[in-house]
């Protein structure tokens, strides 16, 4: 009787432990998936939509931070951070390939100024985070510009394109972030 009790306590922690894994890794493929989403929309709202070139570098402003800002919002920073890289970097491969190695690093670093708790895409965090990403997406262009094509040139032209692309992405963020938090993205389809 004693040894049933053991082989049914057995099982039943077997079990438990079998449920636990499916859902960790549920859980994980849907983040998987939501970061190759993000990744394709960054590719698409960086190299084809309201993609302006600008300057005589290759450079060109774009939208598709605002992708990478949002699932930075949503996403597990590691997560984030991939769908940031592999999307902005696809995009430079397609538009402007010399630009590529410095967007893989940019892309992931401007990630990390943002928060994935919570309920709410737009918080106040990720708010300061906005300009946070700004300075270390126009920093870190202006470094790659700088190595690139000089460094007294490249200060006006990358600066000023940072200001209108982060400014963009910004208050596209928070317009998008802020109608996706009224039908509970986080708590109802990003779980």
């Amino acid at each position: 009787r004693q040894r049933q009790m053991c082989i049914r306590d057995r099982d039943h922690i077997m079990s438990e432990l079998t449920a636990k894994e499916n859902i960790k890794t549920a859980d994980t493929v849907k983040r998987i998936t939501a970061t190759a989403v993000m990744a394709a929309l960054t590719t698409l709202m960086t190299a084809y939509i309201f993609h302006i070139p600008v300057g005589v570098n290759g450079g060109y402003v774009h939208l598709g931070d605002t992708m990478i800002y949002l699932a930075a919002a949503f996403l597990p920073l590691p997560y984030a951070c991939a769908a940031g890289a592999i999307g902005g970097g696809l995009a430079d491969l397609l538009t402007a390939p010399v630009w590529a190695p410095a967007t893989i690093i940019i892309k992931m670093l401007i990630c990390l100024p943002f928060s994935s708790k919570g309920t709410k895409l737009v918080t106040k965090r990720n708010v300061v985070a906005l300009f946070l990403a700004f300075a270390i997406s126009a920093t870190g262009y202006y470094i790659a510009e700088g190595i690139m094509f000089g460094f007294t040139a490249s200060f006006f032209t990358s600066v000023s394109g940072s200001i209108v692309q982060s400014g963009g992405s910004a208050i596209m963020f928070v317009i998008i972030g802020t109608a996706l938090d009224k039908i509970g993205f986080k708590t109802n389809i990003a779980k």
